[in-house]
């Protein structure tokens, strides 16, 4: 028993003189503005790369100086829309002459021109133009979230966050058991 009040004691000795942080000296506070400045970095400009991403998409990549990353932005968000506007134009036209040949009129695909689809065939396109449309503004709306979302994220995490300690080495070894050359890796860090 007296063991036990012993460990008790020395290990709540050390666990109160422990710490799980270190403090920074270089938390400042502007009076003026209010905003904290942790390290030299501003702690809003999170928030404000997600604000420029949802004004323009891009503009966010842009304050992070992130350039690159503008022309894949605007080129999945353009692709998207494209596909979009095209899947609309032909919902259109297979919904236009649909209602033409109901109507007992010609229309550009009875066969005149020498394209023939049936009435079920333009039932049918309608279904799947809306089906691709719908999918593409779905998809379009996901990259304009994705580009929020990643202008927020690449803010929180600056270059001078990364650790550089950490290094991954591929290896290749002899297993000892079935005398096999196998590949391994190495993940070290250094403190």
């Amino acid at each position: 028993m007296l063991k036990c009040w012993f460990y008790s004691i020395f290990f709540c000795f050390f666990c109160l003189n422990t710490t799980a942080q270190k403090t920074s000296k270089n938390l400042k506070v502007k009076a003026k503005d209010s905003i904290v400045l942790v390290q030299g970095m501003d702690i809003l400009a999170p928030s404000r790369a997600a604000f420029y991403s949802a004004v323009l998409p891009g503009l966010g990549q842009a304050y992070n100086k992130k350039y690159w990353k503008i022309p894949v932005v605007w080129g999945a968000m353009g692709t998207g829309g494209y596909f979009y506007f095209k899947n609309n134009d032909n919902f259109k036209r297979a919904r236009t002459a649909f209602k033409l040949r109901q109507s007992g009129r010609p229309d550009e695909f009875d066969g005149s021109n020498g394209s023939l689809i049936s009435d079920t065939g333009l039932r049918r396109a309608q279904e799947v133009f809306k089906k691709n449309r719908d999918l593409s503004l779905f998809i379009t709306i996901g990259f304009y979230i994705l580009n929020i979302i990643e202008a927020n994220v690449d803010a929180h995490l600056p270059d001078k966050a990364l650790d550089t300690n950490i290094s991954f080495n591929p290896t290749l070894f002899t297993a000892p058991v079935t005398n096999q050359t196998m590949v391994g890796a190495t993940i070290s860090f250094s403190f």
